[in-house]
């Protein structure tokens, strides 16, 4: 995996190809590369930057000059070090076929061992460079055959997961994909074809695109496209409307995406309840599960699968649903459920969540559920991926194009959406209209209070200052804000490379207490819930062995001053509403203590931002 551009058409290739790698190195990679048609294969790739590629195509890319048609890559590691030879594309012995590749193919070792035998040597230690060698292997066997159709016998060889794009100066004017677990998505431009991992490079030259669904390839060449299966069924496809702009994928002004997409947040959660919150009715108006909603009102049990961020929304989901809706909810590690034999069946609803729609651990989940017959719902934000096209009811979260690697808005839009969803099932069943109504007028009031808390960003840098040079920091929280202890602790993580873990504040005695000293920050979320006066008591606790504390506190709230070293504090709001506000100081928190670090915030090392592999 990670990063795929193609384009087929009247303009020249390479400058587009490389801005569109450009637009897709928020995903995060190592090393990039290009291939080009000039009546023979033109290739370059290199370890690093795109601007590395960049620089390399300015110095040595004069072939490349007025070619029409290429495909082009970034790549992260997962078989192989990030270099020169491990980068894609990957060629032929004979230099006539490119092949770039997003995903793992699990049976490489094995067919690798059997092209070894038949004469074939590798350049690379990938696994994808075994595939355009037996592509090749394929075509050179029988003459008859097209590109498209060798691929398509090579692909019945394969296990495991992929996005293809394949090129051949044998057929120059047309571009072979294919998917399978990987997403791939083809833009239509007038007289000339974009195809992408992501919408992202495409948005700016058209807003038409074609999804492919797993199973699916296509055969792109200048003025047409025809999408069939892998058995060679031709399928009609959808023609879908991108719902965002070049604008939202811009920085707009900040300094980093990540920053912006924080500050984006009251804006987010405003287009997240637009059209659903009806509060003059005092009522959600869920229109993506409306036909399904007897069923999830009745399902004797729910279980949310998703990974990291995602999976932290949905342990709030958990606390929401089963305090509005009395439904018992458990929530698993995508990753896990799959690989543990879990007792799901026709009585059981599954939810999954996932920001890109295409993680890979969360669409295995997803298929494992439906084959054993429960309703699988999904909550993702990317309209047209696989998992808004696999589960049979969802709801979009309308966080608008999400750049940097650490999900923020993509983690409260889940939480709101998973609050009404909440609230949707506990109507008529176990809280009154006046209740409802109550608690949709705490969660329309949280953007303008989010705003209030973003106006403290100042202050936030400042007490970042005191955490740039720990080597480990404590999250602890209660109740709501225990997830919300985990996602701060993964966000600090995940762009700062200090090590952090999240608690509930009550186990703390149970194993973390004896990390505490004066070089270990504590960072509690005390606002004025039930358990207020235990996370006091738990405050108290690490000031005695001399840690430091910083406290996420409501206004208004002296006491708490008396008691931390450094006090965020926040507006007061219900308990379910709670984790909307505290994750924000713990965002910001992370993004300046990464920055003072020098880090590269946006693409964090050894990230990627859809894990489309296993």
């Amino acid at each position: 995996m990670c990063g795929i551009v193609g384009y087929i058409g009247k303009r020249e290739a390479a400058p587009l190809l490389l801005n569109g790698l450009k637009r897709l190195e928020y995903r995060g990679y190592d090393s990039a590369g290009i291939a080009v048609l000039n009546g023979e294969m033109s290739v370059l790739k290199q370890k690093g930057s795109v601007g590395n590629l960049e620089q390399l195509l300015s110095v040595s890319g004069t072939v490349m000059l007025g070619v029409t048609a290429g495909i082009a890559h970034t790549r992260w590691a997962t078989h192989g070090d990030p270099s020169d030879r491990n980068a894609h594309p990957h060629m032929n012995v004979t230099g006539d076929i490119a092949l770039i590749h997003n995903g793992i193919i699990e049976n490489y070792s094995v067919l690798k061992q059997e092209l070894s035998g038949q004469g074939y040597t590798f350049e690379s230690d990938t696994d994808s460079e075994v595939l355009v060698h037996l592509i090749d292997r394929i075509w050179k066997g029988d003459s008859s055959l097209d590109l498209e159709s060798a691929v398509r016998m090579a692909l019945r060889h394969v296990e495991g997961a992929y996005g293809i794009c394949v090129i051949s100066s044998r057929e120059p004017d047309r571009i072979v994909v294919a998917r399978k677990g990987s997403p791939l998505v083809i833009g239509i431009g007038d007289g000339e074809f974009f195809i992408a991992s992501d919408a992202a490079p495409i948005v700016e030259h058209t807003n038409k695109v074609v999804y492919l669904s797993d199973g699916e390839m296509a055969v792109v060449t200048r003025d047409h496209y025809t999408v069939k299966t892998i058995e060679n069924v031709e399928r009609e496809k959808l023609i879908t409307e991108l719902d965002f702009s070049l604008e939202k994928i811009e920085k707009g002004g900040f300094e980093h995406f990540m920053l912006k997409e924080i500050f984006e947040q009251p804006e987010v959660m405003q287009d997240v309840m637009r059209g659903r919150v009806r509060l003059n009715e005092g009522r959600v108006q869920l229109g993506g599960i409306e036909d399904y909603l007897d069923r999830l009102k009745q399902a004797k049990r729910i279980v949310i699968c998703a990974c990291g961020t995602s999976w932290h929304a949905g342990l709030i989901g958990e606390y929401l649903i089963e305090e509005f809706a009395r439904i018992p909810v458990e929530v698993d590690y995508a990753s896990e459920f799959r690989y543990r034999n879990p007792i799901v069946g026709r009585e059981d609803v599954v939810i999954v969540i996932s920001q890109s729609g295409e993680t890979a651990d969360t669409l295995a989940a997803l298929r494992l559920a439906k084959e054993k017959g429960a309703l699988v719902m999904g909550i993702c934000n990317v309209v047209g991926s696989t998992i808004a096209r696999e589960t049979l009811c969802g709801m979009y979260t309308h966080a608008g194009p999400e750049v940097g690697v650490a999900s923020t808005k993509a983690f409260t839009a889940q939480v709101i959406v998973l609050s009404m969803l909440a609230l949707a099932l506990s109507k008529g069943r176990t809280i009154s209209h006046d209740e409802i109504a109550l608690s949709l007028r705490e969660l329309s009031k949280v953007p303008e209070k989010v705003s209030r808390i973003l106006d403290l960003n100042d202050q936030i840098r400042a007490i970042a200052e005191t955490l740039k040079d720990a080597r480990n920091v404590l999250y602890l929280g209660r109740g709501y804000n225990f997830p919300v202890a985990l996602e701060g602790a993964l966000k600090l993580k995940e762009i700062s490379y200090i090590h952090a873990e999240g608690y509930p504040a009550a186990e703390m005695k149970h194993g973390p207490i004896a990390l505490i000293d004066e070089d270990m920050p504590v960072i509690f979320i005390a606002t004025r819930d039930s358990t207020y006066t235990k996370v006091l008591s738990n405050i108290e606790e690490v000031r005695s062995r001399k840690g430091r504390v910083i406290a996420i506190a409501n206004e208004g709230d002296q006491e708490i001053s008396r008691l931390a070293d450094h006090v965020i504090y926040i507006p007061q709001a219900s308990g379910p509403v709670t984790p909307l506000l505290t994750v924000i100081p713990l965002q910001l928190l992370a993004y300046h203590v990464a920055t003072l670090r020098g880090c590269n915030v946006d693409r964090p090392r050894n990230l990627a931002k859809s894990v489309t592999v296993e």
